[in-house]
């Protein structure tokens, strides 16, 4: 336990000026061993994180700034670009998220992949979403009758 903590404590300390760190903890983005510039590899832990990032993400809520992958896990994950995992109860991606968002929640703008939750919404989207409401604002299904078909159902939808 005494070598985890110093490689820690090590990994920290290098990591404090540079472009790129192994770990970010992070109390509140500006409270945290890393800038929200600094590109984390690795692992970050949470209260309030915000970082651009190819890390394993665990926290209340995790931001992913930029072009950003892994797998973030917390009650509310938010993204610009992703590639990778969101599973929280709110996540919400500004950008392009490729891969899978798993929650209560899920929103994003432009979205390929698989969406998992109790409220789905996407603008435009290729890949599926499975939960109570699913909408997919752009869906190409629906273009020719698009004020006779609703663009959202129930349990299931998608667009490819």
């Amino acid at each position: 336990m005494k070598h985890i903590i110093a490689l820690l404590a090590i990994t920290a300390t290098l990591g404090v000026h540079a472009e790129e760190s192994f770990l970010q903890l992070s109390l509140t983005p500006d409270i945290a061993i890393q800038s929200r510039e600094t590109r984390i590899n690795g692992i970050s832990l949470n209260i309030w994180g915000e970082n651009p990032q190819s890390s394993f993400t665990l926290g209340f809520v995790n931001g992913s700034t930029g072009e950003s992958k892994g797998f973030s896990w917390g009650l509310y994950n938010y993204c610009e670009d992703y590639t990778g995992v969101h599973f929280g109860v709110v996540n919400y991606s500004k950008g392009k998220f490729v891969g899978w968002q798993h929650g209560l929640v899920n929103v994003a703008n432009e979205f390929h992949g698989f969406q998992g939750g109790f409220v789905n919404y996407t603008e435009s989207m290729s890949g599926i979403q499975l939960g109570f409401v699913n909408i997919i604002n752009e869906n190409p299904w629906f273009k020719e009758f698009p004020n006779k078909l609703a663009k959202g159902f129930v349990f299931l939808n998608w667009s490819f």
